[in-house]
């Protein structure tokens, strides 16, 4: 067997990380990315295509509850109301990027990857945010599977949303 570096959480990402980029690329737009249980792993999966620079401009890796608030604004009241683990708080985190960074398009992750419950919500609960021109929504998923599991299932997720509304009629590029 050949090592290639790649790790085998990140495979099921590369597909649709080339795809963001490419489809980034073509519309001359870009992504930011606020992370929390993923830790980084989104941002080094549109990190890891070749020519990603040309539309991925940053990230911001947020994992605790203080640093969503310092850093992306996400307000005390959501957390009080919602939890970090909530489609409002992922809303905000990527709302909070886009804001922060300037991107057209921002991405955010926040869940429980487990094994331990959160907010009383078991692992794998997990919301993906999404904002760019025209659109504000999230999608929740419930994933199996151990802690890498649900980290890559999250990532693939994220990535497969955004392609998604990037093809759809209704996002034309800015």
């Amino acid at each position: 067997m050949v090592d290639d570096g790649a790790s085998p959480a990140m495979e099921p990402a590369m597909e649709p990380a080339m795809e963001v980029v490419r489809l980034l690329r073509e519309r001359g737009e870009t992504l930011a990315t606020a992370e929390s249980l993923t830790g980084g792993l989104l941002s080094g999966a549109v990190t890891a295509v070749p020519g990603s620079s040309a539309a991925y401009v940053g990230g911001l890796v947020t994992y605790a509850t203080e640093l969503k608030q310092r850093l992306l604004g996400v307000p005390a009241e959501l957390i009080a109301s919602d939890g970090v683990v909530s489609a409002a708080c992922a809303e905000a985190m990527a709302r909070g990027a886009a804001s922060r960074t300037g991107a057209a398009w921002a991405l955010a992750t926040t869940g429980v990857a487990g094994p331990d419950l959160q907010e009383g919500k078991p692992a794998g609960t997990v919301f993906v945010g999404l904002v760019g021109p025209g659109v504000e929504t999230h999608r929740r998923l419930t994933l199996g599977g151990d802690r890498q599991d649900v980290r890559a299932g999250t990532v693939s997720a994220a990535l497969d949303m955004l392609v998604d509304v990037l093809l759809s009629a209704n996002t034309e590029p800015c």
